[in-house]
């Protein structure tokens, strides 16, 4: 069950991780599900005009940690404890990227999740992404 609406998790985002506002956009929410966009600007290309690796493991690294805590609530310390991340292709130029994330597992102290990037618009994927988020321990 989802304890974060969409507008929550935006305005949590904003507030934990402020230098990041307005790069990020979540289109669709659901139960251990989320779809994300990167709107891409001049900041996330590289030489030749495509989106840099770095911007496009941001997206699918923030989808895993936005899907993590619409499921566990206003976590800030849910941590990245491993990537895996294959380039498969070059994103259209001018596009902004999309994230469909899901998550595979949600236990009490790993979540594991898998996220395929595409290029708005296009129907194959630029990059695929398997991560796992460590979650901090319930406080009692």
């Amino acid at each position: 069950m989802v304890k974060l609406t969409a507008g929550e998790l935006m305005s949590y985002l904003d507030e934990v991780f402020p230098q990041m506002r307005g790069e990020f956009a979540i289109e669709d929410l659901g139960d251990m599900r989320i779809r994300t966009r990167l709107h891409v600007t001049e900041r996330h290309l590289r030489p030749g005009g495509t989106v840099s690796g770095p911007s496009i493991f941001a997206l699918a690294d923030v989808s895993v940690y936005m899907a993590v805590l619409a499921m566990i609530g206003r976590e800030a310390l849910a941590v990245t404890t491993n990537c895996s991340i294959d380039f498969m292709r070059k994103p259209a130029a001018g596009a902004d990227l999309i994230a469909e994330c899901r998550l595979l597992k949600l236990g009490r102290v790993l979540a594991v999740g898998e996220v395929l990037i595409f290029s708005e618009g296009g129907d194959q994927p630029v990059a695929r992404a398997s991560m796992t988020y460590s979650i901090p321990p319930v406080k009692s």
